[in-house]
């Protein structure tokens, strides 16, 4: 019995060390909200109606690497809640879980899950070879 007290004890401990890392995450300046609330516009680089292509690329770039930002931390954020979720499950007993807590946990669960099989989608398409070019069909093969 005082196994399972320590083990209880143990699991109260890891909640509220977690529950106090959330709240930390999600309040401080990699929350969520936090990153998406930089941003910049294409026009802070050269004006609106300059033609400037090294501008261009740069704004796509920074886009793109903010999008993931935002979904790093929101995924984040979202790993964090399961695993205080689930840590409140062990606590109290599966059976004792409230099912709007249940409906909770295994929607975020659907979440990471979908997130997770986007981004080997999207590794797998990074890793396929590259198919030979066929619009050129009159080009020499041979370099001499």
């Amino acid at each position: 019995m005082a196994d399972l007290e320590r083990g209880a004890g143990a699991l109260r401990s890891f909640q509220s060390k977690i529950n106090a890392l959330l709240t930390d995450f999600e309040t401080g300046p990699g929350g969520p909200q936090k990153v998406a609330e930089h941003t910049i516009e294409r026009g802070s680089f050269s004006g609106t109606s300059l033609p400037f292509g090294e501008a261009d690329g740069f704004f796509t770039q920074y886009a793109r690497v903010h999008k993931e930002l935002v979904s790093l931390s929101k995924l984040l954020a979202d790993q964090m809640e399961l695993l205080r979720l689930g840590a409140r499950a062990a606590d109290v007993g599966f059976d004792n879980v409230d099912e709007d807590t249940r409906r909770r946990f295994h929607a975020i669960q659907a979440r990471l899950d979908t997130a997770m099989e986007q981004r080997e989608k999207q590794d797998q398409k990074a890793e396929a070879p590259d198919q030979p070019r066929t619009d050129m069909p009159n080009v020499s093969k041979d370099l001499g």
